[in-house]
């Protein structure tokens, strides 16, 4: 049968019926065979869990949820660069490479520049654009960009850093920012719920939650002043300056390092459920000092103290080990004037009772030179009442490097103790010896490149006598720079030279057990 046009207009309507059909038929076969292969399924419905337990957990995050929308504007992200000079070619300083061409290739000594960025965070502490945050994040910025959580960017200036403490003030020129209230970093409690803020891993305005871990840690050689809260909530590199808040969404520290399984304190490595925050108290007294002046003023009672253990204790008729057991007082200082000698502990400090040596550190250093005090001491068998004027401490002497240490000039990243009888023991000098012992050197300081080694006895410096730790202080504070050093190493005594321009920038002075207060 031929099938021409005339046969389809004809019959249109019936091949269409027909196709119809044959589409419907597939898809019923479709359908039948998709519906044994494929069984159908439907959405779960119903209500969820209710009832008062439900409901006191929906009002908790209701809390968490109020104060992160409070905080988070007055959290913002710092973005820092730094400029690194480096020669063009590895070649152009090579000794034997400049011998056989000279200055033939110049283009090789011209140095490049790189430049390094880094994030972290910050927090807006009044509404007139200041900005607390860590030193390290903005440390030798030769640019500083401050992003608020709106996404407004502004140019930031350093105002004054602490290297001490790691803290730092940014200014960035605005008014009427959202600013986060203080709170009062004592009155924490271990197993409080604290929330953290800050730009992780360059996540910007993130918050986590978790609880203070401990109090009052230090010995962690991350700063030179120590007395962190730990918590579990997580911090990671970019929270870095941020703010540590409580359930009154009030700062109660500063968020600076973390404990990390794959690089160590303050490293890159991911949070392990142990990070530090600065106290609140300690950073508030720290920017208020580097607001007005440019630098920070700490309190001084000239004396090197130690731990007390059951045996001083024991000793020296003690009712029990809390306080502070005075080693040394430094003659002429504000302890010796007021009267305070050898052999005293410690107990209370303007009412404040002494657990360890550590806490009477921390409030001499955050109390102003200048500020009248009151110790309570432990003398003979009974308890006295001394009051001292707090002198200034030397800005070179570090707040828990023991009982001599320098942060700055030749001598750096050094720390010694006094030559005691059983420390000549130990170490073999010869009883004719006189000087200070090496405790602790920074490999990357000055005195470090030139082989300084714990145990190492200081003799003299540039030609003047180290018969004690106050000699030490005193000398090392005056060196800037070659410094002439007499080293007695297991009874063989020679001089060395320490140039400044050896070694790097130095570091923390460790600590070995003792604070020159």
């Amino acid at each position: 049968m031929r099938i021409n046009k005339q046969f389809l207009k004809e019959n249109l309507g019936g091949l269409s019926l027909t196709l119809m059909g044959v589409m419907i038929l597939a898809l019923s076969a479709i359908l039948y065979q998709a519906h044994h292969l494929y069984p159908g399924f439907a959405l779960a419905e119903g209500k969820g869990l209710d009832g008062t337990d439900i409901e006191a957990l929906e009002r908790q995050n209701q809390a968490y949820e109020r104060i992160a929308k409070a905080v988070t504007p007055a959290i913002v992200a710092i973005q820092s660069t730094q400029v690194i000079k480096f020669q063009q070619s590895p070649f152009s300083m090579d000794p034997l490479f400049r011998q056989f061409f000279g200055n033939m290739f110049p283009q090789f000594n011209v140095p490049r520049e790189q430049r390094q960025h880094a994030l972290g965070s910050g927090v807006i502490v009044s509404p007139d654009g200041y900005i607390l945050t860590n030193n390290h994040v903005v440390a030798k910025a030769s640019d500083i960009q401050v992003i608020f959580s709106d996404k407004r960017t502004f140019k930031g200036k350093v105002v004054g850093a602490d290297q001490q403490t790691d803290l730092a003030v940014v200014k960035v020129e605005a008014s009427g920012l959202p600013s986060a209230p203080f709170g009062d970093s004592n009155e924490l409690k271990v197993g409080d719920i604290v929330m953290a803020f800050g730009n992780p891993f360059g996540q910007y305005f993130t918050v986590t939650k978790g609880i203070v871990s401990a109090l009052g840690r230090s010995g962690l050689n991350i700063e030179g002043i120590e007395d962190f809260i730990q918590t579990d909530a997580a911090i990671n590199p970019g929270n870095s300056g941020g703010a540590l808040v409580n359930i009154h969404g009030q700062v109660v520290g500063i968020n600076t390092a973390i404990l990390s399984g794959n690089s160590g304190p303050g490293g890159e490595g991911g949070s392990v459920g142990i990070g530090f925050a600065i106290p609140s108290d300690m950073a508030k007294h720290v920017m208020e000092s580097l607001v007005k002046t440019g630098k920070v003023n700490r309190g001084y009672l000239g004396i090197h103290i130690g731990e007390l253990d059951a045996d001083l204790a024991k000793q020296f008729k003690a009712p029990d080990t809390n306080g502070a057991l005075v080693q040394d007082v430094e003659a002429g200082g504000p302890a010796d004037k007021a009267g305070i000698k050898n052999g005293d502990i410690i107990r209370k400090f303007n009412g404040q009772e002494i657990h360890d040596f550590n806490q009477l550190t921390l409030m001499a250093t955050t109390t102003n030179p200048g500020t009248q005090v009151t110790l309570e001491i432990w003398r003979d068998g009974h308890a006295e009442t001394v009051k001292v004027t707090l002198g200034e401490r030397p800005g070179t002497l570090s707040a828990r490097g023991g009982r001599g240490s320098v942060q700055e000039g030749t001598l750096r990243g050094i720390s010694v103790q006094a030559l005691t009888p059983s420390i000549r023991e130990q170490m073999g000098v010869p009883s004719n010896v006189k000087g200070v012992v090496i405790t602790r050197v920074d490999p990357n300081s000055p005195g470090g490149a030139q082989g300084l080694q714990q145990g190492d006895v200081i003799e003299s410096i540039n030609r003047q006598a180290v018969l004690t730790v106050q000699d030490f202080n005193r000398l090392a504070e005056q060196a800037k720079d070659k410094v002439l050093l007499r080293i007695n190493r297991q009874g063989n005594a020679g001089y060395i030279v320490v140039s400044p321009d050896e070694g790097g920038s130095g570091g923390d002075d460790g600590d070995d057990g003792g604070d020159q207060q």
